[in-house]
């Protein structure tokens, strides 16, 4: 018999167990300001370091990159070496990786301590959620506190653009960096202070290096030809040879884990029906929703003519129906089916998607608040029914490593929505000046008329182009909706301390 065990006293009262949820909030809640409230630093960034749009860039791709490769090997660390270590050596990198990039003096500098950022910071997800699944040991009562914690990632989103224009307006981009130093001293303390350290019995005696070098390759290309294959174009040599490098060490690290006692990634997962199917439902909608989310800051500022702080605030309701929606979808654990709850929040998730494509450049804010709403909405009240299901199929001593997979799908997801919809964008705005400036006729050759012409049929085949791509992102949801109700839990474990056969 295995089980998962607390190396300390279990939380006796209620209000501990709370304590430690709003420990793990303080911490995602940094780590995904981090990534909002660096966006607004670039263009001062850009200015004082004398760098180009397009090297500030890897600024961002290596952080997703180094983000990517290191969340599943934090996952097993926690599972393994236990929990809250890992939790509080991640927490602690991540301050210092933070202050550093506050000091950086160069380009290579910046992208050497956000790696170290990246690194760090990919420790939270999946041992957070490990925490709070052997902390609040019920269905229902981890449901809802996995609903309340996912709302924390509303709450950056909607914090990073609040704070981070004042910061950088008043202190300089350093700042943005730097004001990780006091909150995260704060949450590291808390950390300390509060959750028990919770380990496995399951011994671990072999640590999967080989597993995770050929992993974190693989998924080292895949992000890296996400993120530049539009510049580069799908078809050129440097796409081709990270499709190359997927393939090889993707099949390496398939025979890797079918041999090795125990794998960075225990594949037996996937032959899970209810893990496989909400990870699918995971993936469908977050490649969804950020494929064409990511494109609302764009279309307000090119066509609404809204500035960066005017755009941000759009997404404040968002965020709020996102923070109101989580925990009324914990609550609805042990009442309604897992997949009628997701199946719901998924359908409203794609409706909110559609009502994008109404948009034009006459459309006042609300038409992007709505819709940012009603699609927050759906996604908020289905997210924490999607992570329990991963916490409650597998093994207490895998739960770290599970819900590393999750995170995983999320962030590749949301890269293969912006790299599949930016594309979409472009060829058929390309498309689309082609067939109207076939079918238009010009009345007086003059240069005005003419320019004007031309700027006609540039706009309309852009907007008409959005829509076009916001259309497609809702019924990529809408699928996920309907493959949601093949979701199907079994037997959802009540405790952490069950047997593992």
């Amino acid at each position: 018999m295995v089980t998962d065990q607390l190396t300390e006293q279990k939380p006796e009262s209620s209000s501990l167990k709370w304590w430690i949820l709003l420990t793990v909030i303080v911490g995602t809640f940094l780590g995904r300001l981090d990534q909002t409230i660096v966006n607004l630093a670039l263009p001062k960034i850009i200015t004082d370091f004398s760098i180009s749009v397009t090297s500030a860039g890897w600024i961002a791709t290596a952080y997703i990159l180094a983000n990517a490769i290191f969340v599943p090997i934090w996952g097993k660390l926690g599972d393994t070496i236990g929990r809250k270590k890992v939790y509080i050596l991640g927490f602690s990198i991540f301050i210092v990786g933070s202050v550093l990039a506050g000091l950086s003096w160069d380009l290579k500098s910046m992208i050497v301590f956000r790696v170290i950022q990246a690194i760090a910071g990919s420790a939270d997800y999946p041992t957070a959620m490990a925490i709070l699944a052997v902390t609040f040991r019920s269905p229902k009562e981890r449901a809802q506190a996995l609903g309340i914690w996912s709302s924390s990632f509303a709450a950056a989103a909607v914090f990073g653009p609040l704070l981070g224009g004042p910061l950088i307006d008043n202190f300089g981009w350093r700042s943005v960096f730097l004001v990780n130093l006091p909150v995260g001293l704060l949450g590291l303390f808390m950390a300390v202070t509060f959750i028990k350290e919770s380990v496995s019995e399951h011994k671990t005696v072999f640590f999967d290096w080989w597993g995770a070098i050929t992993l974190g390759s693989a998924l080292s290309a895949l992000v890296l030809v996400l993120d530049q294959g539009l510049s580069w174009g799908w078809t050129s040599w440097q796409a081709w040879l990270c499709y190359a490098a997927i393939f090889i060490f993707t099949w390496i690290f398939i025979k890797i884990e079918q041999g090795v006692p125990e794998p960075i990634v225990d594949l037996k997962f996937f032959k899970i029906p209810a893990f496989v199917n909400t990870l699918m439902n995971n993936f469908i909608v977050f490649m969804g929703m950020m494929g064409g989310v990511f494109l609302i800051p764009i279309f307000a500022q090119t066509f609404l003519g809204y500035d960066a702080t005017k755009t941000g605030y759009l997404f404040i309701p968002m965020a709020a129906a996102l923070m109101l929606a989580a925990p009324i979808g914990g609550a609805l654990s042990g009442r309604v089916q897992p997949r009628y709850v997701i199946a719901a929040s998924t359908f409203v998730a794609a409706l909110g998607i559609y009502l994008f494509s109404f948009l034009d450049p006459r459309s006042t804010s609300l038409a992007i608040i709505w819709p940012l709403s009603i699609m927050a909405f759906g996604l908020g009240f289905g997210m924490a029914q999607r992570t329990n299901i991963i916490a409650s199929v597998v093994d207490p001593h895998e739960i770290g490593i599970a819900s590393s997979i999750l995170a995983l799908a999320r962030n590749i997801a949301g890269a293969f929505g912006i790299a599949l919809f930016g594309t979409i964008l472009t060829n058929v705005t390309n498309s689309n000046v082609l067939r109207y400036g076939q079918g238009s006729i010009l009345n007086g050759l003059t240069p005005e008329n003419y320019q004007k012409f031309i700027g006609l049929i540039i706009l309309k085949s852009q907007v008409d182009a959005y829509g076009y791509v916001f259309v497609v992102a809702s019924v990529l949801v809408f699928l996920g909706a309907i493959g949601s109700f093949w979701i199907k839990v079994k037997n959802e474990r009540t405790d952490v301390e069950v047997m593992i056969e």
